[in-house]
């Protein structure tokens, strides 16, 4: 679907009209954005709005880096949003220049949408202009952002109290699949970040964005959010190994115990072996007391080791 705005010469909010018309058209500015195009919708990009190739090659061809391209007449801006569900990225394209902004997206993108209804029904489309919806579109896709860190933060604040007292198996299992989603956040936010700086300190754009101190703000949440994914990614690695040393203290102690039951028994079996030979002329089988002795004296030497054991804190 191809949807279209566009203010006229007395600032007047304009939808809906045909391409060939605002193209040709005496406007202020206009913006044409290419919500899910078919690929027949996708030709207009060639003609009539006359795009390079390579920035519609880009906009045709998923998933490319987040990125701006200069062009003679426009810049070209590659950006990523995530999805909530599955935080995979869904590419937002733009192009921009003084009297026009055209974006194009092959998925839904909600903040695209809500920028698009706040200035369709706009009570003063003066204070419009391309470069602002550019930053309010990238300002609603960075702030989306913070959700999915918190969520992650509650995950590992969950795994890390183990209130729910599951097992080890599940817990690792949980902790990875929270650093894998983690490493998908990074992989979008460091991209986004780096284009944002570069957004600032690029010389060659200040035609096109007039308001390019509004970017510094989100390139500040860009920082603050790169330092959470760290702190959250450092946190798993802490928790991770925290139970891989619990594991294995519970396990050394679990031999331990075993250990010091196998050497008590040691010198009962070895007494029980002597006297279970069956040799006819032994010592003392024909002692009466014999048995009864033998289990005294194995009584003992059970009971002597266990506390002298537990005197050494074997047991602890």
């Amino acid at each position: 679907m191809i949807r279209t705005l566009a203010i006229n010469q007395k600032n007047q909010i304009i939808h809906d009209l045909p391409l060939n018309e605002l193209v040709a058209g005496d406007f202020k500015w206009y913006w044409i954005d290419f919500h899910e195009p078919t690929k027949e919708e996708s030709v207009s990009l060639r003609k009539p709005l006359q795009f390079h190739p390579l920035a519609i090659e880009d906009c045709l061809h998923r998933l490319q880096r987040p990125k701006l391209d200069y062009y003679e007449n426009h810049v070209f801006f590659v950006f990523h949003s995530l999805n909530h569900r599955t935080l995979a990225k869904e590419e937002v394209n733009f192009f921009l220049s003084e009297n026009y902004i055209v974006t194009f997206h092959q998925n839904p993108s909600a903040e695209l949408n809500d920028v698009w209804k706040r200035l369709k029904y706009s009570t003063d489309p003066r204070i419009w202009e391309p470069g602002l919806v550019l930053y309010h579109v990238l300002d609603k896709i960075v702030d989306n952002y913070f959700p999915l860190v918190y969520k992650i933060e509650d995950v590992l604040n969950d795994l890390d109290e183990n209130s729910g007292e599951e097992t080890m198996e599940s817990l690792l299992e949980r902790l990875f699949d929270t650093r894998h989603d983690l490493l998908s956040l990074r992989h979008t936010i460091s991209p986004m970040r780096d284009l944002v700086y570069r957004i600032l300190n690029s010389q060659r754009i200040k035609g096109q964005l007039t308001n390019i101190e509004y970017f510094s703000d989100i390139h500040d949440h860009l920082l603050k959010l790169s330092e959470m994914v760290e702190a959250n990614r450092e946190l798993t690695t802490d928790i991770r190994d925290s139970y891989l040393s619990l594991n294995s203290h519970e396990t050394n102690r679990v031999m331990k115990v075993l250990t010091v039951i196998t050497t008590i028994f040691m010198p009962l079996t070895f007494i029980a072996g002597i006297y279970g030979m069956n040799f006819a002329n032994m010592p003392e089988l024909e002692w009466r007391y014999g048995y009864y002795s033998v289990l005294m004296l194995m009584l003992f030497i059970g009971l002597g080791m266990f506390f002298w054991f537990r005197k050494k804190g074997w047991f602890k």
